[in-house]
């Protein structure tokens, strides 16, 4: 584990180069956000558009993003690891671009909604340049700065949200272009990924980044242990001796001393390197099912009936206004999980949050069947849950997916649990849909707290803490031998 604690001036560096990442993940917002803002103006007779859009179109238009995202997941993998994390990120930020300079220059339903579907190639590399903040964050920081993109989505919604209160249907348009612009240009400032440099052989140019990102002088020696730190986690004779040492207390200077004499890396594609790697597998499996419980929580079925069930609570106010609230309620959790997941684990937030979305979804069933409180309280937990959720469960199963691999497979495994999140979002949104219909909402949520408290069992017995640790370090946690071995070594010295 790293003991020593990031220094002011690199986390403000790390900090500002994070926020121009995360503003990537704020045009993800204004695309999910700005069907909700325009749809009352594309069904009515004086719309912008050539022709009132029918309710197909309108479930097209908040759907087809998804579909983009989908086609192109498995792309970006590939994407990420040939051009690089920072290219990568700015050529996945160019179908925001095109999707909104299309639409500000036609008003055709087809092209519109192209528009939308392309915008979900932007949302795909979004999920994924996740990778780049993580391989640039100093390992006691890092859980916070991964997060923070998922406060670059909410802050996105939420703007949107504000400005379809306040400016015309063009002037969003044009606003959410001029941005998507600048999204590229700051991201063109920034320097590669070291770890990506590292990776392909220009160490020269990784020493450089790590020099920025550190703020320290080219030519130090902590520049030089940090390229020797990223050319241990590429060993290929790492797993063995995590699998084979027994003791974690001298497991650094082991492997430190083993490695030594490096050995010529033989060039694999990350699905070779993935098949031969346990630890791997392990953390892929790991990562899948915490990201399927995640979504089987509720939140996602949640938001689809937010609208009605705010209108049937609280009537008399607009559904603007809602909305805003509830992306503010998401903002502001999300916020609050950057500042706690680096001071009290992934593991800690996970089960506290996946436990106490448990007993907001059980009252949540239970009023939405019996109504046994005012409807007020409705809101009340809905904004409850939002909130617990988003704090923990919405955003950790991403942070882990951005730091438990290897460099070799980051980008592919980052792509395989993508793809799974895209297609498990629909399969349960087609299954849940058709559920309520038969038993009603307030069972279904019964079934989403179950789902909540299998999650913090699951995460209590299953998921290894990973705060402050490097990625080698991270990967004994998941060779089973290893962590029983620490058990039993821990229980003898007590």
């Amino acid at each position: 584990m790293e003991k020593d604690k990031v220094r002011t001036s690199e986390f403000l560096i790390q900090s500002l180069a994070t926020a121009i990442i995360c503003f990537q993940a704020c045009q993800t917002g204004f695309v999910s956000a700005w069907p909700s803002i325009t749809v009352v103006n594309f069904l009515s007779n004086a719309t912008m558009l050539s022709s009132p859009m029918t309710s197909l179109d309108v479930s097209l238009l908040g759907s087809l993003p998804n579909i983009g995202g989908l086609i192109i997941s498995p792309f970006c993998g590939y994407a990420f690891n040939t051009f690089g994390r920072k290219y990568a990120t700015m050529m996945f930020t160019l179908p925001y671009v095109f999707a909104w300079l299309i639409i500000s220059l036609t008003s055709s339903i087809p092209l519109v909604l192209s528009a939308m579907c392309m915008a979900g190639v932007g949302i795909a590399g979004q999920n994924v340049a996740i990778i780049y903040i993580s391989e640039i964050s100093h390992d006691s920081i890092r859980g916070g700065l991964t997060a923070s993109s998922a406060s670059g989505y909410f802050l996105g919604i939420l703007i949107t949200y504000t400005l379809g209160g306040y400016l015309t249907y063009m002037q969003v348009i044009y606003t959410h272009l001029t941005l998507s612009i600048l999204c590229i240009l700051l991201i063109a400032l920034l320097p590669e990924s070291p770890v990506f440099l590292v990776l392909v052989g220009r160490e020269e140019e990784a020493a450089k980044a790590i020099a920025f990102y550190r703020h320290l002088d080219v030519k130090s020696k902590e520049v030089e242990a940090e390229i020797a730190k990223i050319r241990l986690q590429m060993d290929p004779r790492l797993e063995t001796l995590l699998e084979a040492d027994n003791d974690p207390e001298v497991l650094g200077e082991l492997v430190e001393k083993t490695l030594e004499v490096p050995v010529e890396r033989k060039s694999e594609s990350a699905w070779k390197h993935f098949k031969k790697s346990k630890s791997s597998k392990r953390a892929l499996a790991t990562v899948l099912i915490i990201m399927a419980l995640s979504i089987m929580m509720g939140c996602v079925v949640l938001q689809v009936y937010a609208e009605p069930l705010f209108k049937e609570a609280v009537p008399t106010m607009p559904a603007n206004q809602c909305a805003i609230f509830l992306a503010l309620d998401f903002l502001v959790a999300s916020i609050l999980c950057v500042l706690a997941i680096d001071r009290f684990g992934r593991k800690f937030l996970l089960i506290l949050t996946a436990a106490g979305s448990g007993i907001c979804t059980a009252l949540l069933g239970a009023q939405l069947q019996y109504h046994w409180a005012p409807a007020w309280f409705t809101v009340f937990l809905i904004y409850g849950f939002s909130f617990v959720f988003t704090l923990g469960c919405a955003v950790i199963p991403f942070v882990l997916t951005a730091e438990v691999f290897l460099p070799e497979v980051r980008s592919f495994c980052n792509s395989v649990v993508m793809a799974f999140t895209w297609v498990f979002n629909f399969i349960t949104l087609v299954i849940f849909n058709p559920l309520v219909e038969a038993v009603g909402l307030g069972p279904v949520f019964y079934f989403f707290s179950i789902i909540c408290f299998i999650g913090a069992v699951y995460s209590q017995f299953c998921v290894p803490e990973t705060k402050g640790l490097s990625a080698d370090a991270i990967q004994a946690l998941f060779l089973r031998e290893r962590r029983q071995s620490i058990k039993s070594n821990k229980s003898i010295k007590k």
